[in-house]
Order: C-alpha cells, then sequence, then structure tokens
C-alpha cells in the first residue's frame, strides 16, 4: 500500500551516461529486469554499501573491481539477490561481468554489478548473459524511467528524481533513480540507488558529497528495523558538462542544494512506498548533545512496536 502521490516529473537524460533495460526472466517472464549503466570514460564513481557482515556476492565483487579501476558499466539484476551463495555467487557475478566485458571489450575490473531480489538461490547466469547482447545494442540515453521500473522488487511504483541548474548559457544535469520497499534500515538498507550528474566532481569531493547527502537520507530511513545483504548506493560525475563542482566554485552552493533534493526525494519515495505502509511519519529530535544521540532517541521511536501500532490505528491507547 502507497502513502501519498508518485510525483516523478520529467527525467532529464544526463550526458555521458547510456542505459538499457531487457527482460530475463529471472521471476517473471516478459518483464524487464535487468539494467545496463555506460559509463563515459572521464567520468568519477563514488560508493557506499551495506555495512551487514554478511554483505552478498555482489557487493564484494563491487567493492573489489572499484578499488581496481574506474567503472565503465553498471550491471543490474532483479529477481535473485545471489546472496548467501558462497563463492559460488562470486564466480557467478563475475560470470556476468565477463559476459560485457566480452560485448564491449572493457576491461574485466571496470564492470560493477548489482542484484536484488530472493536470498539463498544462486544467479541464473544464463538468462542474464543471454540478454546482455540485446542490452548493449540498446543502450541510449533517455530510459531513465524504464529503468527505474526495472530494477522494482517489491516496490509498487519506480523512483525517480531529475533537476536542471542553469548556469551562464548551460545546465547541469542531475538524475537519480532508486528502489527498495522492505528492510529499510541504517548502514544503506535493502535498496538500491543510482544518482548521476554531468557535472566535473574530483572523486574524493564526490565521495564525501555521496556520504554527506546518504546520512542525510537513506541513512535515516526504516520500516522494519532490518539491514539487508545486497545495498548500495553509486553517485557518478560523468563530467560531460565540463562544469566544475568544488567547495568554492561559483555554482556550488545551488548544485549542493539540488543535490541533497535529489537524495532526500528519492528516500522518501522509498518510505511513502514501503511494505505494508498506511503512514507517512517524520520524527525530529531537537536539542540532543550529539547527532549520534539524536538518531539514537529517533530510532528508538521509529522502531518501537508499540508506536508503530498507536500510529497505524491514530489512537494513542
Amino acid at each position: 500500500m502507497s502513502v501519498g502521490e508518485n510525483k516523478i516529473t520529467a527525467l532529464h537524460p544526463v550526458p555521458g551516461i547510456r542505459m538499457a533495460s531487457v527482460a530475463a526472466g529471472i521471476k517473471k517472464q516478459e518483464r524487464n529486469d535487468v539494467v545496463l549503466f555506460e559509463i563515459s570514460q572521464q567520468a568519477t564513481i563514488a560508493g557506499i554499501y551495506t555495512k551487514n557482515a554478511f554483505c552478498a556476492a555482489p557487493v564484494i565483487l563491487t567493492k573489489k573491481h572499484m578499488s581496481q579501476a574506474k567503472p565503465r558499466y553498471f550491471l543490474i539484476n532483479t529477481g535473485n539477490a545471489n546472496a548467501g551463495t558462497g563463492e559460488k555467487g562470486i564466480e557467478d557475478a563475475l560470470s556476468c561481468c565477463n559476459k560485457v566485458v566480452q560485448l564491449t571489450g572493457v576491461d574485466a575490473n571496470t564492470v560493477l554489478t548489482f542484484s536484488t531480489g530472493v536470498i539463498g538461490e544462486f544467479l541464473p547466469v544464463e538468462k542474464i548473459k543471454k540478454v546482455l547482447g540485446e542490452a548493449v545494442k540498446s543502450l541510449n540515453d533517455d530510459a531513465w524511467l524504464e529503468a527505474a521500473m526495472a530494477i522494482m522488487t517489491t516496490d509498487t511504483r519506480p523512483k525517480a528524481v531529475s533537476y536542471q541548474i542553469p548556469y551562464e548559457d548551460r545546465f547541469i544535469t542531475i538524475t537519480g533513480i532508486a528502489k527498495g520497499a522492505g528492510m529499510l534500515k541504517p548502514n544503506m538498507a535493502t535498496m538500491l540507488a543510482y544518482i548521476f550528474t554531468d557535472a566535473n566532481i574530483e572523486k574524493n569531493y564526490l565521495q564525501t558529497l555521496l556520504e554527506q547527502f546518504a546520512d542525510k537520507s537513506f541513512n535515516r530511513i526504516t520500516v522494519d528495523g532490518d539491514t539487508s545483504t545486497n545495498d548500495c548506493c553509486m553517485l557518478v560525475a560523468s563530467a560531460a558538462s565540463d562544469i566544475e563542482i568544488t567547495k568554492s566554485s561559483p555554482v556550488s552552493v545551488e548544485f549542493i542544494v539540488c543535490l541533497e533534493r535529489v537524495f532526500v526525494e528519492l528516500a522518501k519515495g522509498l518510505i511513502r512506498d514501503a511494505e505494508g505502509a498506511s503512514k507517512f511519519i517524520t520524527i525530529k529530535v531537537e536539542e540532543g548533545k550529539t547527532s549520534e544521540e539524536s538518531l539514537n532517541v529517533a530510532y528508538a521511536v521509529a522502531e518501537s512496536p508499540l508506536v508503530k501500532t498507536a500510529l497505524f490505528a491514530s489512537d494513542p491507547n
């Protein structure tokens, strides 16, 4: 049950980024469940991941590849999380990456893989590999809504946000998509989020922005108090606009405001579509000594079964 309206306005293409969504039949036939993002060579990429000690195979492989090379492709599948699958899970994820390598000619460690869906089942590798040729041929810069829909699992509606910031005679574009409806908990919830901009941002600063805004958005939501195994949030700056964002650049203040808005709106979209949700609740803590103390208080309230019961019934008794 969704709460509130699904307000997706125009989704602006991000120069330097292309994508495609195809149907592999992982869980349902004729439903797009594989997404491929192609990222320009000059782009910078930042990522944060679940802090679950038992993170899934694609998270392990993605973190490894991120430390080895500059990513060129994101490969995402739904319907199967490739979690709890041991060494075979990593081999299966790598096999899918290698198929992208075969089709595109990039280095193996420049392909990042992401999976979401059923836990404890092996990845249907051949189904995924079979449709990757079609995905590569279908890559284009204006298929954001299709991608947002293809990464859904138990979501009932897509989550996507897009803004353009005028600067001199040009625009800076920010477009992001996310999925998640259950097991939403801080330290990256059961969610995948991909946010792209055509700004030129140095990698370390990009990572700082990602961590800063994730802490104000994706790490401040909860549905059921459970943390998942597959969560990732990626922030990509393609540099295609050639407009540099630094701490002191003229347009940086407006850019940062818009970037934070994208993170927060996507996070709110996850909560509005949370599994079993009938209300959207915001908890505000004032006069806490530290941010950590305030968050502890907020989550103690948010995750209380008694509070949830009262809120659901609209009756404090």
